[in-house]
C-alpha cells in the first residue's frame, strides 16, 4: 500500500496579515490626500499608523505561523508604493527640502532592487532583505516624520533636523541599492 503525500495546505488568501498589508495600501491613499491637501499632523498620525500596520502583519503572520506568496509579495510592494507615493507628492512642496533628483534616487532604487529581487528568486536564489536594507527603511520612515514636523511647524530645528534626516536617508538608499547590484552580479556570476 503507498501512500501519498498531500502537498501542505496553503493558508487563506484573504488572511489577517494580508488584510493588514491591504489596509496599508488603503491608509497610503489617504496619506496622498493628505499630503496633497497639506494635512501635516493627520498625514504624522496616518502614516505612523501605516508604519504600524507594516509591523503587525509581520508579527501576526509569525505568531500564526502564517506564509504566503501573496503575502511575501505584496507587503514589501505596498511600503514601497507608500514610501515612494509620499516622497512623490511631498516633491512639489518647497518646504519638503526634496529635489526632483532625490525623489528619483529613492524610487529608482526600489524599481531595480524589487525587479532584481523577483527576477533572482525565481531563479530560486535567496535575495532576502540585508541590514543596510533595512536600515534605508527605517531611515526613509523617520525622514517622512521629520519632513512632515517641518511643513507643519516650520522652525530652523525642524528644517536643520529634516534636512539631516534626508541626507543620511539618501546616503543609506544608495549605498544599499549598491550592496544589493553587487549581490545580484555576484549570484548571476556564480550561476554562469
Amino acid at each position: 500500500m503507498s501512500s501519498t503525500a498531500s502537498p501542505p495546505k496553503q493558508p487563506p488568501v484573504f488572511n489577517l496579515p494580508n488584510q493588514l498589508t491591504a489596509a496599508r495600501l488603503g491608509l497610503g491613499i489617504v496619506l496622498f490626500v493628505l499630503i496633497e491637501n497639506n494635512q501635516w499632523i493627520w498625514s504624522i498620525v496616518v502614516f505612523a499608523l501605516a508604519a504600524f500596520t507594516d509591523w503587525l502583519d509581520g508579527y501576526v503572520a509569525r505568531l500564526q505561523g502564517i506564509s504566503s506568496t501573496l503575502g511575501r509579495t505584496l507587503d514589501p510592494l505596498v511600503d514601497k508604493v507608500v514610501i515612494c507615493g509620499a516622497y512623490i507628492f511631498l516633491m512639489r512642496h518647497e518646504q519638503a527640502g526634496l529635489a526632483p533628483w532625490m525623489v528619483v534616487l529613492v524610487v529608482s532604487r526600489e524599481f531595480i532592487i524589487t525587479g532584481l529581487r523577483s527576477f533572482l528568486e525565481n531563479l530560486g536564489a535567496n535575495f532576502g532583505a540585508e541590514l543596510l536594507g533595512k536600515l534605508k527603511m527605517v531611515l526613509q520612515c523617520a525622514t517622512l516624520f521629520a519632513i512632515f514636523l517641518a511643513m507643519y511647524e516650520n522652525n530652523d530645528v525642524f528644517n536643520w533636523a529634516r534636512d539631516i534626516f534626508i541626507w543620511a536617508m539618501l546616503v543609506t538608499t544608495a549605498l544599499s541599492g549598491l550592496q544589493y547590484l553587487w549581490k545580484a552580479f555576484a549570484l548571476l556570476n556564480k550561476r554562469d
